[in-house]
């Protein structure tokens, strides 16, 4: 297993997260890739999507459904600040993640959170665990004990 698939492997197990990460021979990149590789649902993907702060550049992280885009507007309303997408060397420098691997938890500093409330509609969700092709299954609820994440609408 990659180095960073047995990270989230061992953050799994911190939280007490029944979970096995799988490494796929297809890519997750995306929540579509994702889904066909999973055989699930898109909307069952949670994907990881990292914003910043227009003024404060703090990292702001968004838990959505695959299926779902998120409205910007929407998260800057629950922060009181503009938000903009992250580009890639921020991701890595604030997660320890590439995008198209970054996982909802694990990161290298504490980043606030959101999650996408239609997530709940899912007995299972799947997330990246580190790589675009490690993924596992956990609950929503896990996810929210995980990540101290609030759960909003974000569409």
């Amino acid at each position: 297993m990659n180095h960073q698939a047995k990270k989230i492997q061992e953050f799994l197990k911190k939280y007490g997260i029944k979970s096995e990460v799988k490494e796929l021979s297809e890519t997750t990149k995306t929540a579509a890739e994702a889904a066909k590789a999973l055989n699930c649902e898109i909307g069952q993907i949670a994907k990881s999507i990292v914003f910043k702060g227009k003024f404060s550049n703090q990292p702001i992280l968004v838990i959505a459904s695959g299926s779902n885009r998120i409205g910007e507007k929407t998260i800057a309303a629950y922060l009181g600040e503009e938000i903009e997408k992250a580009d890639a060397d921020f991701v890595r420098e604030k997660t320890g993640f590439a995008i198209g691997g970054v996982p909802p938890f694990g990161h290298r500093e504490k980043i606030k959170t959101f999650i996408d409330e239609d997530l709940l509609r899912y007995r299972v969700i799947w997330a990246a665990a580190g790589t675009h092709i490690a993924v596992f299954p956990l609950s929503l609820e896990e996810l929210v004990k995980a990540t101290a994440g609030k759960v909003v609408k974000v569409i």
